[in-house]
């Protein structure tokens, strides 16, 4: 094999710092020698400088207003696209990875610094990971955490999801706060142009999409799973005499199910196209509208089946569930623009003056103004004003524009479900 010689010649380096105090024991000048031989290929390129040891860009967003920005992939590989939106939550990234309100949709993460403690099968919000994409600054490139089963990028490639860092996020969000959510396009072919990037991005759109059919259950099922021991935070006690609730699954996450199951509660779940005289025949002593991504107008059999049966069973609605209740009662639901993603929006409850933190994740939101007379605005959004919870006691409603079981996030509004099962109980000693 081929070798290069490289010669370098050093004089002494102490000669530049000789005392001025003892002029005359200068020291002597020396030059050495150093001779480096490195192998070379066939070709004459030196092994092992060919190919970097660090991953370079390999990945491109492309979002609709024509900004590309490159970065580097993990996960899986390909194209897709989705309407970015950022979310500003510390921790728990992989409760969002699976709840299926993001279906469709890429997550920014403000929080530079993700996949420090692994995934872990316990953490999971659904069977499967719903949304198109994840978008990072700064990718762990080491795990530490007991209950660590494998590494974030190993568990996206299983699941086909891609992912990106060493991007600018904070960039990204800015623009998204200044001009709202963008349809995006995440890719690792070098094949496709950035302009058929942009074109694929501007001939997508998530709104008056019918989302909710394709993260639903298919066939009704028992839920019997409560909070683990570990992970209970309330202390209030439990009634023995179970709750029959059916549950509307919009794309309902795993902790709403544990919630109720550990406040009583006998738990069916249904798929969202389940009639509700079908649900009327169980006889059950609530119904729960569950949390779900997309456009609420877009579904609007969904929005026909909680006519069908509000006034009949009390009701519980949560993020979709809110808003098509909103449709049902006759006011309007509008798209935000840049939604709310997070673990720390506070939000004020207009009965009792207290401020929660809370979890949120929607887009979309109910127009106060065009409730009719009777439905009472229970709780607001004190960053923008908007709409974070209904009733309607005449008709047994109640509904939030949140995440009541905060998972993940704060456990300031647990209290919801033991506002629901109260008014159960009340509705079953009248009847």
């Amino acid at each position: 094999m081929a070798t290069s010689a490289m010669d370098l010649t050093f004089s002494n380096p102490l000669s530049s710092f000789a005392s001025k105090a003892q002029p005359n024991r200068s020291p002597k000048a020396r030059a050495f020698t150093v001779r480096c031989s490195i192998p070379l290929s066939s070709d004459g390129a030196a092994l092992g400088l060919a190919e970097r040891p660090w991953k370079t860009s390999d990945a491109r967003l492309v979002l609709e207003d024509g900004s590309v920005w490159t970065a580097k992939s993990f996960g899986a590989s390909g194209t897709q696209v989705g309407e970015v939106v950022f979310n500003t939550s510390l921790t728990g990234y992989q409760e969002i990875l699976t709840d299926p309100s993001y279906a469709g949709q890429f997550v920014l993460m403000t929080n530079p610094h993700i996949g420090n403690t692994g995934v872990n099968f316990d953490d999971e919000e659904s069977n499967q990971c719903f949304l198109a994409g994840l978008v990072i600054r700064s990718l762990s490139i080491s795990t530490s955490n007991w209950r660590c089963a494998e590494t974030l990028g190993d568990y996206l490639a299983k699941r086909n999801i891609m992912g990106i860092y060493d991007v600018d996020t904070r960039a990204i969000t800015r623009r998204l706060r200044q001009d709202g959510s963008l349809i995006g396009v995440l890719s690792t072919e070098d094949s496709k142009s950035d302009k058929e990037l942009l074109q694929l991005s501007r001939s997508w759109d998530i709104v008056g999409v019918d989302l909710i059919s394709g993260v639903s259950c298919k066939t009704p099922y028992e839920w019997i799973d409560k909070t683990k021991s570990d992970w209970e935070f309330s202390s209030n006690e439990r009634d023995v005499d179970a709750l029959h609730v059916v549950a509307y699954d919009f794309g309902i996450k795993h902790n709403i199910l544990r919630r109720l199951a550990s406040y009583g509660c006998k738990i069916t779940v249904v798929p969202s196209t389940w009639p509700a005289l079908e649900t009327l025949k169980m006889k059950p002593n609530g119904v729960l509208f569950s949390n779900g991504p997309g456009d609420p107008s877009a579904v609007p059999y969904a929005v026909e089946t909680v006519k069908e049966i509000l006034g009949k069973i009390p009701v519980f609605g949560i993020c979709m569930g809110h808003q098509l209740l909103g449709q049902a009662l006759g006011g309007k639901t509008f798209k935000m623009k840049f939604g709310h993603h997070g673990g720390n929006h506070p939000v004020r409850n207009l009965r009792s003056g207290h401020v929660e933190i809370s979890s949120q994740n929607h887009n979309y939101a109910v127009d106060a103004a065009s409730l009719p007379e009777g439905v009472e605005v229970t709780h607001v959004n004190l960053n923008d004003g908007s709409c974070a919870g209904l009733a309607y006691p005449a008709q047994n409603i109640m509904s939030l524009q949140y995440h009541p079981e905060a998972s993940p996030g704060p456990h300031d509004s647990d209290y919801a479900f033991q506002e629901f099962i109260e008014m159960l109980k009340r509705v079953k000693q009248n009847a």
